[in-house]
């Protein structure tokens, strides 16, 4: 079965009627946790986009400060898991700035463990990738808008200890 391209999709919705495309919205949200998550971002989040960020931002603090530190492989899951979730809400958002208010976040909250994470080789380079990804973020962006993120930038820069 071949898999109609998304123009057709669009002309396809735009010909149903608002109730079909009700029953369409809740039918795919039963199917899949990420599209209920998705469906509730857009009709509840969207409309306020630093609030979002600010609830993500507390809630990647709260994982962080929860996080088993008793081994670093322990730790490395969780450290995963967490940014798992970040990059899913970044995909949600298809905002640059919250994209990178929540890598940093995230970068500041992995550095403040009180794990070794220097010394592991899997976690230097996890962290690596999340600062090349603010990097080329940051280079899209306006000038002023880098300038401001300049010293968090500075900060989270450092390698691992």
């Amino acid at each position: 079965m071949e898999i109609a391209p998304l123009s057709t999709i669009k002309k396809e919705l735009n010909a149903r009627s608002p109730k079909e495309l009700m029953d369409c919205c809740l039918r795919l949200a039963k199917y899949k946790k990420e599209n209920k998550e998705l469906l509730n971002y857009l009709l509840f989040e969207a409309h306020d986009e630093d609030n979002f960020r600010e609830e993500l931002k507390e809630e990647i603090k709260a994982d962080f400060s929860m996080m088993n530190v008793s081994s670093i492989y322990v730790a490395k899951k969780s450290i995963r898991r967490i940014l798992r979730i970040v990059a899913k809400h970044i995909k949600f958002s298809h905002s640059k700035q919250t994209a990178l208010e929540l890598l940093i976040c995230f970068c500041r909250e992995m550095r403040q463990l009180d794990l070794p994470l220097g010394e592991s080789k899997v976690m230097t380079n996890l962290y690596n990738r999340q600062l090349l990804q603010i990097h080329k973020i940051l280079s899209g962006m306006d000038e002023d808008l880098q300038f401001d993120y300049q010293i968090d930038i500075e900060e989270i820069n450092q390698p691992l200890i």
